[in-house]
């Protein structure tokens, strides 16, 4: 604590007990209950602030704990003392206990459970009238007494004030603490802390405990202040105020609560003069307080009284590598014949590999191959059908994810999963904890030296070059990567896990990617890689494994997997048995319907689309092409609107349409036919259709149409669409997309998940509406597929357009199967 704070909590403690020394009755008591009220917040602040846990309940904590102090000293004849810590005990049980049930759920519903919780106990009260007082509630609570002096209202009040501090104190330390971190961990990300051996439930139990003590606490020393309780003491509203008592002062801070309940408690006094408008008012102000400062009078005020940030030092004060090898591990991960099926289909079928130690194993294959699946089983995120996975001598297949982090697996997100409200320090810092909090580390301080050392040590290691103390969530998108490495390093992992860590950097940054997954393999650690960087996967690479559909299809170094027949099939498509070559040609000067000038769109701080130029003209066909992650989906959902450009602009049918809405540029019959089907599954096949046309309307006899052109959805214009098969989704899909009249019909990824004879027919399909006349903008992870129907092509890489030409020319030229499959690939004749 600095001395200017150390000043400015004596001055407002000796205030307030002038206040309490020179008041009436009437004073002490609205002192006492503002400390009482802060104590609630204080312990709800724990609940909400740290562990990001609503609950319209706390009334119940409260009631507990006043009737545990109120049963004990008038029906048991215990004192006042004993009786106050029992009483925090019982709220807490009982927190413990509703946690139980409500941590199955979030959001809304978990609100719903401590509610009902709430009701429980008020009618608890009131109906067990044997030991409560039921309705008539329970009288003669006395006030404490201390060598043979009974307390007054005033020393109550003074008591209270202790109280209230230590509450201040005792929550400050739980913050800074390795549980405060671990608990704000949770909150923001609970798939990243269980990847570095946190426990969600036990800390969110534990938050629950923690909140209800404090509940209790204060609810004993209300009833002594009121020497009378009964189930009208604690009515729902109270709640209510608690909630507003965190929000208004501030959640996740250590002054808000006390700061929120001299709001709430105070200011309907202040405002008493206005009779039965009063609550009217202070609705009014509480409103107008939380749409200004939305995190609270305290974080309104935080900026101007900001810590100064330790200066960012970039260099290695410690052996890292040393550090990473300690783990004297020699063996890698060890994984036979795994499988999984969700919900009928096998994402992963049979597949075997081993990850050595001190090597990188990437596995690679085509959008579904179950490459992620594969990982989240490996990380125990999902459980395994059949199979073992193997770390040494453990058999890790039955293992919670947090205890298979334990034993050294680390893992990083396709989406960086970052501690969004902390530090990037911090985030680093509870790393390594590997997951282990003791009760003795509760109250203890997270940043000390050493550690403080370690962690700035990481972080230089992975190249991260910005401030130790800037929020998470607001790094650019390859700090983000850097961090989340540097954080999965902190656990001192045997494995290391990576899903797309290349996803939207640039060519520099890849390459230092590179470099960096190199130097960690070199200190011992099992790297098991999930890239769509080609060439950043066959640079780096001892192994690949390949996977297509589940299942595994090859495997072995990148020279040999690059020129796999099988490998080229699954990436690329094969030769269709059909001829779809166009009847007539195009004419020369057929106008250009859609164009994409110097496009960039990012999701966030992450790039995807880089300086992307293309063009459609009436009644062509355009393939656009590229391995996974190029920006294939980004690109069109930018074209559509569904994503928001950061540059450049879109023109359809000569209008400018990148600052337009979706459903004004639906409506001038740009369609999109959205990967993954994406059919409303509660309705008709008919109103499925119907919807389609809903922006650019059209007679039913376009439906009849629809049928006769898919004779498969006929049989079952009346099934909801949820029942047909994956193929027949397709099919209404296009279906629903025609059925709206596009001027430029796009598709994105048509053929995922149909079987080759489904696809076949879908591509004859295309190639019938090519030739009608429909301009078609088509993406395809299949190129062979897109191409066979395709007049011309552009080549997507890494958010750039690489190569465009000819259809019948592109598709032997090598320089689309590298884009797939690196500089070992050659082309698809």
């Amino acid at each position: 604590m600095s001395t200017r704070t150390a000043i400015a909590a004596a001055l407002a403690i000796a205030a307030t007990c002038f206040l309490i020394a020179k008041g009436n009755g009437y004073h002490i008591y609205i002192i006492a209950v503002v400390g009482l009220t802060a104590i609630v917040g204080i312990g709800l602040n724990v609940l909400l602030g740290l562990s990001g846990q609503i609950s319209l309940g706390h009334v119940a904590f409260y009631a507990i704990g006043a009737y545990t102090l109120g049963i004990l000293t008038t029906r048991a004849g215990w004192s006042f003392w004993p009786a106050l810590p029992i009483a925090g005990l019982v709220a807490g049980c009982a927190g413990i206990l509703l946690a139980i049930p409500a941590l199955r759920v979030r959001g809304p519903y978990l609100a719903m459970v401590t509610i009902a919780f709430s009701f429980v106990v008020e009618q608890g009260t009131a109906e067990w009238a044997g030991l409560t007082g039921g309705w008539n509630g329970l009288m003669g609570i006395a006030l404490p007494q201390a060598f043979g002096f009974e307390f007054s209202e005033r020393e109550v009040a003074y008591f209270v004030l202790a109280l209230t501090i230590l509450a201040l104190l005792f929550y400050a330390r739980l913050s800074e603490s390795p549980w405060g971190h671990a608990m704000r961990a949770v909150r923001d990300s609970e798939t990243a802390s269980l990847s570095i051996g946190l426990d969600p439930t036990m800390l969110r139990t534990t938050a629950f405990a923690v909140s209800a003590i404090a509940a209790g606490i204060a609810g004993g020393v209300f009833a002594a202040l009121n020497n009378f309780i009964s189930p009208e003491s604690f009515l729902f509203f109270q709640s209510i105020l608690f909630l507003l008592v965190v929000m208004l002062g501030g959640a996740d801070t250590v002054l808000g609560p006390l700061i929120g309940a001299v709001v709430v408690v105070l200011v309907p006094e202040l405002l008493s003069f206005l009779a039965g408008y009063r609550l009217l008012f202070v609705g009014l102000l509480m409103l107008l307080v939380l749409r200004l400062a939305p995190t609270g009078i305290v974080g309104l005020l935080a900026p101007f009284f900001a810590k100064t940030a330790i200066s960012p030092r970039g260099e290695l004060e410690r052996d890292v590598i040393a550090f990473l090898s300690s783990t004297g591990a020699e063996s890698g991960l060890s994984v036979r014949q795994l499988s999984v099926s969700f919900g009928g289909v096998r994402a992963v079928r049979g597949v075997s590999f081993d990850a050595p130690a001190g090597r990188i194993t990437s596995v690679i294959g085509p959008n579904g191959a179950g490459k992620t699946t594969a990982l989240n089983l490996i990380c125990g995120f999902y459980r395994p059908d059949a199979g073992s996975i193997r770390l040494a001598d453990a058999e890790l297949k039955k293992m919670p994810a947090q205890r298979i982090a334990r034993l050294g697996i680390a893992r990083t997100y396709q989406t960086s999963q970052l501690f969004a409200t902390m530090a990037v320090l911090d985030n680093v810092l509870i790393g390594l904890r590997q997951g282990r909090l003791g009760a003795g580390t509760f109250l203890s301080r997270e940043r000390d030296p050493e550690r403080l050392a370690l962690a700035q040590s990481l972080l230089a290691f992975v190249g991260y070059r910005g401030s130790p103390d800037a929020p998470a969530g607001a790094l650019a998108h390859v700090d983000k990567r850097l961090v989340e490495i540097a954080r999965a390093l902190a656990t001192r992992p045997r494995v290391l896990a990576l899903d797309e860590p290349a996803a939207g950097l640039d060519a520099a940054d890849t390459q230092a990617m590179g470099k960096l997954l190199q130097q960690i393999a070199r200190a011992g650690i099992a790297v098991i890689l999930i890239e769509h960087d080609m060439q950043l996967v066959m640079g780096i690479s001892d192994h690949l494994v390949v996977l297509d559909a589940g299942s595994k299809i090859a495997e072995g170094p990148p020279a040999k997997v690059a020129t796999d027949p099988a490998v080229l099939k699954a990436y690329m498509g094969e030769e269709t048995p059909t001829a779809r070559m166009r009847a007539r040609p195009i004419p020369a000067d057929a106008a250009t319907l859609l164009a994409a000038n110097d496009v960039s769109a990012a999701y966030g701080a992450a790039p995807v689309l880089r300086s992307v130029a293309l063009e459609v003209r009436q009644g062509e066909a355009v393939a656009v092409l590229g391995a996974n992650g190029a920006g294939k989906t980004t690109l069109m959902r930018t074209l559509s609107g569904l994503m928001r450009t950061t540059g450049g602009e879109i023109r359809f049918l000569d209008e400018r349409i990148d600052q337009m809405g979706t459903s004004r540029i639906v409506a001038r019959g740009l369609i999109l036919v959205p990967e993954g089907r994406q059919v409303f599954p509660e309705l008709s096949v008919i109103d499925n259709l119907r919807l389609g046309a809903f922006a650019r309307p059209a007679k039913d006899e376009r439906i009849d149409e629809m049928l006769e052109r898919f004779p498969a959805l006929r049989a079952r214009a009346h099934q909801r669409a949820g029942f047909l098969s994956g193929g027949e989704q397709q099919m209404l899909a296009l279906a629903r997309g025609l059925m709206a009249q596009p001027r430029v019909l796009m598709l994105d990824e048509p053929s995922l998940g149909l079987a080759p004879k489904l696809t076949q027919s879908l591509y004859d399909l295309l190639a019938e509406l090519r030739d009608e006349g429909t301009t078609i903008l088509l993406v395809d992870q299949m190129a062979v597929l897109a191409l066979s129907v395709a007049d011309r092509g552009y080549v997507l890489q890494s958010g750039k357009i690489t190569h465009a030409g000819d259809a019948s020319a592109m598709r032997a030229d090598a320089a689309l199967t590298r884009a797939y499959l690196g500089e070992h690939a050659t082309a698809v004749q």
